[in-house]
């Protein structure tokens, strides 16, 4: 079973969402016995909660019912998680560090992503921010709207990575 770890600041916009997405990608693709994800946070501000209720409204419109409780991320999560997937650069360092203070060695650079590496409408030669998924937290549900663009269209690459590195069939 290959393991996937979406993570972003909160775990109540960004990494939820990418979690449902790439679950509903996998399903599509009956890959579910092959793949599993979950999402986490890099702080600790809202453990036990549902995801925002406009990250919810946008997946409702597409189909998703996001039920995952927002969590923290943890040392065990480096051990248990073949991919870990950050949402932006400050998030990114975080995993970094946490990894090195969890475990005394950093996660694996092949197995550590910006989500954004996987966006087929970001070059490589682009700004470094521009592999950041916005965080919606505090605009209106027009850009919870164009995260669930970035994510589906991240999810659909990622997913070929995957398929592709590890010699899956569908």
């Amino acid at each position: 079973m290959i393991k996937v770890l979406f993570v972003c600041l909160g775990n109540i916009c960004r990494s939820p969402l990418a979690e449902i997405v790439f679950n509903n990608l996998i399903q599509q693709a009956s890959l579910s016995t092959h793949i599993q994800c979950d999402s986490a946070g890099t702080a600790s501000y809202h453990i036990g909660s549902l995801p925002d209720r406009r990250i919810r409204q946008i997946g409702q419109e597409k189909g998703l019912v996001l039920t995952h409780r927002s969590r923290k991320l943890a040392g065990d999560d480096f051990y248990n998680f073949d991919y870990i997937v950050a949402m932006d650069e400050a998030n990114f360092e975080d995993i970094r560090n946490q990894s090195y203070r969890s475990s005394g060695f950093y996660f694996p650079e092949d197995r550590l992503f910006l989500y954004r590496e996987f966006d087929s409408e970001v070059q490589a030669s682009d700004p470094r921010e521009h592999f950041s998924v916005p965080d919606p937290y505090y605009e209106d549900i027009v850009f919870f709207e164009e995260v669930y663009r970035i994510v589906e269209r991240c999810g659909t690459r990622f997913l070929e990575f995957i398929i592709e590195k590890n010699n899956l069939k569908r």
